[in-house]
């Protein structure tokens, strides 16, 4: 009887703790973003976020190209990044035309065709709040801290840094061997399977965000000239321009190359992908109408 009276207490109190993590999961679990314990904790912090907070005026949505535009850099208020490092542009675009609010505009960064839509993903941030079902409050308590101390920074706050970079000279980094290799993966790899499969869903999804109000704009950021003209590129940009050949659908980015460096070939580094955000700032002026 000892034992029972004993196992009824534990459950007592077990009962007593869940019901109180609930209550604490409505009033301050959405309210906190929990800290990445993995690399792809990076990933799934951004969508929560997505989930979480009001719906902003743009999107972007790509591969890790696009994931070199960070947020900070861009001067409009209101624009979240979804591109996913190692990702497909359809992942963040099925996560977005899953919700049932729409941003204003949404960038797709359409260099990577190839691969494949990231499924899971996909399904955990398609049906409303991704976030744990009760309360964590060890991992709260660290999240309240980090972003006590370590909160994300806004475009003001890092702007003169921004001019700072930019008005100084491009890289003198020496970047041949990395080329070498990207051009060489670039050369070899053929979209040509995967790509109009890839394509014709991009379309379905556009028409209809397109349909509930939403305006969609592609881009292509620039490599460097001898990965423009590689197999993977040149087809890529061939299956996406044929399946999207009217020009209002293309954000157009204006920038002087000679600007412009790549830690690989591919992936700007980080003052070029400033002057690729003031490029693209530029374009969605152009492009859309003042509110």
């Amino acid at each position: 009887m000892s034992a029972v009276r004993w196992l009824m207490k534990c459950g007592v109190a077990a009962a007593i703790v869940l019901i109180a993590c609930g209550f604490a999961t409505a009033r301050f679990g959405s309210g906190l973003q929990m800290p990445a314990t993995t690399t792809r904790d990076g990933t799934l912090i951004t969508l929560s976020r997505y989930l979480r907070e009001p719906v902003p005026d743009i999107v972007l949505v790509g591969s890790s190209i696009a994931l070199r535009l960070k947020e900070e850099y861009f001067a409009t208020p209101g624009v979240r990044n979804l591109a996913l490092a190692g990702g497909s542009p359809l992942t963040g675009l099925e996560i977005v035309a899953n919700q049932p609010r729409l941003p204003g505009v949404i960038l797709v960064e359409v260099n990577i065709l190839n691969r494949a839509t990231d499924a899971a993903l996909v399904e955990r941030y398609s049906c409303g709040d991704a976030e744990p079902l009760f309360f964590r409050p060890v991992r709260a308590a660290v999240a309240a801290y980090e972003q006590r101390l370590h909160a994300p920074r806004t475009h003001q706050q890092v702007a003169p840094d921004l001019r700072w970079l930019v008005e100084r000279p491009p890289s003198a980094f020496d970047n041949r061997i990395y080329v070498e290799r990207a051009l060489q993966q670039f050369n070899t790899e053929d979209p040509t399977e995967a790509a109009p499969l890839n394509v014709k869903r991009m379309g379905e999804l556009i028409r209809g965000l397109e349909q509930r109000g939403a305006r969609v704009l592609l881009f292509e950021a620039p490599y460097v000239e001898s990965i423009e003209g590689s197999r993977f590129a040149t087809t890529s940009r061939e299956i996406i321009r044929a399946a999207f050949p009217d020009s209002k659908t293309w954000l157009p980015i204006e920038v002087s190359r000679s600007e412009l460096r790549w830690t690989d070939g591919v992936h700007p580094d980080e003052r070029s992908a400033v002057i690729l955000t003031q490029a693209v700032e530029r374009a969605l002026a152009s492009a859309r109408p003042v509110k």
